[in-house]
């Protein structure tokens, strides 16, 4: 067992060294990594700190888990580039380092052409603009701005800290949409169960009875009869009733219709509302505090909100803020924001610090 002396950054971005033992160098770096630790720089203790092998010289792969680019994959890229830029490792040195431990293949494939855009004379900005499937136009904005100012790494953790917040966001929703999914399943699931088992064998009984039952009953009869004699008929009914509205979802129109349904929705409506609003105020705080001005970062969270409903509000408090009115005022006219956050935002443009987060 050898000693190798190393220094590593934690995912929060704090620097962490110290020596570890192991057989070889490669096994060194999987012990540090299996511990989320970042290897920056590692060296043998025999060779000393001045012949510390560079981390590209480093034989091991992670092997790549999927091919498809996750949220968490690229939450762990703008993380890693961050850290290792704060480091004071270059640009293109950082990008190979990470290319080497990315789980996603995809995501491998894109950091190389990064680096070779990059290496052909393009910024990185550029480079990134010349992959739109997987960085959106606030990564290619937000990259752009910290070029220009020189603060790439503190640029690059902001949005570290929006990809976070984020993921963390949508997936509380997730979590409490859970449960009323589960329950209509069940729901469902046990009224289909009483419709095709349960009924029949009731309907045999009062058969034998002879005696003249309710409407209501021979109505719940008549329906469980339908459903067992025409269950293929139902099934592709409802295939091609679901094939129709997708298609009539992708234009525009439906689109819009589709949209109010979710946000008028009796109880999943507020979880979409709330997400739609959590994540344009993140997103226009991660603008504005990397120096993207007001209505540049209104242009960004335009295009990237994907949903024509928060596009639309968007776009005219963004028309009014040109106008020459207050930010406060189209916030409150639109009635898409509640009265708390109008009022956030009116103080804030007071003090002159906006407040979305």
């Amino acid at each position: 067992m050898a000693k190798f002396f190393y220094i590593a950054r934690t995912t929060e971005g704090k620097k962490d060294s110290g020596a570890i033992e192991a057989a070889t160098q490669d096994d060194a770096v999987s012990q540090l990594q299996a511990k989320n630790l970042l290897v920056v720089s590692i060296f043998s203790e025999s060779k000393g700190q001045d012949q510390a092998l560079p981390l590209e010289s480093v034989k091991i792969r992670l092997k790549p888990k999927h091919f498809r680019i996750t949220s968490n994959d690229l939450m762990l890229f703008c993380r890693q580039l961050a850290t290792l830029l704060g480091a004071g490792v270059t640009i293109l040195k950082s990008l190979n380092i990470i290319k080497m431990q990315v789980s996603s293949k995809r995501l491998a494939n894109v950091i190389a052409d990064l680096s070779k855009n990059m290496e052909s004379g393009l910024s990185f900005h550029e480079a990134m603009s010349k992959q739109g499937e997987v960085f959106s136009d606030l990564w290619v904005n937000l990259v752009e701005s910290g070029e220009a100012s020189g603060n790439l790494a503190v640029v690059l953790t902001r949005l570290a800290g929006y990809l976070e917040r984020n993921e963390e966001f949508k997936n509380k929703i997730v979590s409490a949409l859970i449960y009323p999914i589960i329950l209509i399943v069940v729901g469902t699931g046990a009224l289909l169960f009483m419709t095709i088992k349960i009924i029949p064998t009731f309907a045999a009984i009062f058969g034998e009875f002879g005696v003249e039952l309710p409407l209501l009953t021979k109505l719940i009869i008549g329906v469980s009869v339908f459903i067992r004699t025409k269950f293929i008929l139902i099934l592709i009914i409802i295939a091609v009733a679901v094939f129709l509205i997708r298609n009539y979802i992708r234009t525009r129109e439906g689109r819009r219709m589709f949209e109010k349904l979710l946000l008028n929705l009796p109880v999943f409506g507020e979880f979409f509302h709330a997400l739609l609003v959590e994540r344009f105020s993140s997103e226009m705080s991660t603008l504005l505090e990397s120096g993207v001005p007001i209505l540049y970062a209104l242009d960004i969270s335009e295009n990237s909100v994907n949903n024509f409903i928060m596009g639309d509000v968007i776009r005219t408090i963004k028309t009014e803020i040109r106008d020459g009115k207050t930010l406060g005022q189209p916030f409150e006219k639109s009635g898409f924001f509640e009265p708390m956050v109008v009022q956030l935002v009116s103080i804030g443009e007071e003090i002159g610090d906006y407040v979305f987060n």
